[in-house]
């Protein structure tokens, strides 16, 4: 009997809870038995650091992963949307691709070391995610850092002509399909 593809719906940013509960969810299906992921992904993007991990998972994995837009990948979720083997897209979605940007606390004060410290980190995110783009799409990483640093939007027709999506495709999943949501909830304040 052939295995199903178990689905996975991240509509969600990417942060620690949701790459967690992303990495679990297939952890368990693993030990289940499950050998083919379909992760469909919305997502507006968030921490780099929590992306490039989750990407590497992905491609680690001893499995088929199939990654497919369902709405909008967004920065850092393009990274994740790469971690497929197969990347397709529902004609209705975009993608943005744009550079690093640091956050800093109220009144922080910071030394020339600790700024130069940031800027680096800054630049080493910007070719880490670049290297990733351009590795899945066959740009050159300077091409793929001149489109963040412009702030490069595109829709599935130019995604698929830059080599970002293998197939344009509205069908999500076969009827049947075992589907687990990760979703981000807000924590309500009481």
């Amino acid at each position: 009997m052939a295995a199903k593809a178990v689905v996975i719906k991240f509509f969600a940013p990417i942060i620690d809870g949701t790459i967690n509960a992303l990495m679990d969810a297939i952890d368990q299906k693993m030990k289940q038995g499950a050998t083919q992921f379909t992760i469909l992904i919305s997502s507006p993007g968030g921490s780099v650091f929590h992306g490039l991990s989750a990407y590497n998972y992905l491609r680690g994995l001893p499995v088929a992963v199939t990654t497919h837009n369902f709405g909008s990948v967004d920065s850092i979720g393009v990274v994740l949307f790469c971690g497929g083997s197969k990347r397709l897209s529902v004609p209705q979605a975009r993608f943005l691709l744009h550079g690093v940007s640091a956050g800093f606390q109220q009144n922080e004060r910071l030394e020339e070391k600790q700024l130069e410290e940031r800027l680096k980190g800054l630049r080493i995110d910007i070719e880490n995610i670049a290297k990733v783009i351009a590795a899945n799409t066959g740009k050159a990483v300077e091409d793929v850092i001149n489109a963040m640093l412009e702030r490069t939007t595109l829709n599935p027709e130019e995604a698929r002509a830059w080599g970002l999506v293998h197939e344009i495709k509205s069908a999500l999943f076969e009827a049947g399909s075992e589907v687990i949501s990760i979703q981000y909830q807000q924590k309500q304040d009481q």
